[in-house]
């Protein structure tokens, strides 16, 4: 499997799309600051482009290469839950390409606990901006031979790492606010991120 993170890695590194397995659903990913290759990775899915693409990380230190001015909110449900199924919406870094953002001014970011899809993202040296590995408006595939059938001829590579353990998309949290948000209920229920931010005195 070693020779295929690497192989994957650097197809990723020359701008290719590859997908690969991750602790939800089967994800589709390019390099973060591959303008182009995101651009490629829009088109491949047929993704409307006012459609802002995530991040994944390798570790929870990396997020400060994605996103600035986190809050304490911030901080606390990365503590409790990163890696794992929360997506985190934060101001995103001067760095990171208007095309992943659709132009906003937020990034959402998380780290996977998936020890193939960190492992990959290491390899490649550099953060991925990922989404599903499913054509538009399709369902989200958790093996690889269901990204194939949808993405087969529109990706350099799918790394097998067998059947996705989650099925689920992950709980998308917006920080950008003066309070925690909720944008999308996954894994993480409301209850688990209320206690996560409980420490937060502001809230």
């Amino acid at each position: 499997m070693e020779a295929e993170i690497n192989r994957a890695a650097a197809l990723l590194r020359a701008g290719e799309l590859v997908a690969f397995p991750t602790d939800t659903v089967y994800g589709v990913g390019v390099v973060v600051w591959d303008a182009d290759a995101v651009a490629k990775l829009y088109a491949a899915k047929l993704r409307a482009r006012e459609k802002a693409i995530p991040v994944l990380l390798a570790d929870p230190g990396d997020v400060t290469l994605i996103a600035r001015d986190l809050p304490l909110a911030a901080m606390l449900l990365a503590e409790r839950f990163w890696p794992g199924p929360l997506t985190l919406v934060a101001p995103k870094a001067a760095r990171v390409p208007d095309e992943v953002t659709a132009g906003g001014d937020s990034v959402a970011v998380r780290v996977p606990d998936h020890p193939l899809a960190r492992a990959l993202i290491r390899a490649a040296g550099a953060p991925l901006a990922v989404t599903s590995a499913n054509l538009a408006g399709q369902p989200s595939p958790v093996t690889a031979e269901e990204v194939a059938v949808q993405l087969g001829g529109r990706v350099a590579m799918i790394l097998d790492g067998g059947r996705c353990p989650g099925g689920v998309p992950s709980t998308v949290v917006d920080l950008t606010g003066p309070i925690p948000v909720i944008l999308r209920v996954g894994p993480i229920s409301l209850e688990q991120i209320l206690e996560g931010v409980q420490q937060d005195d502001s809230l």
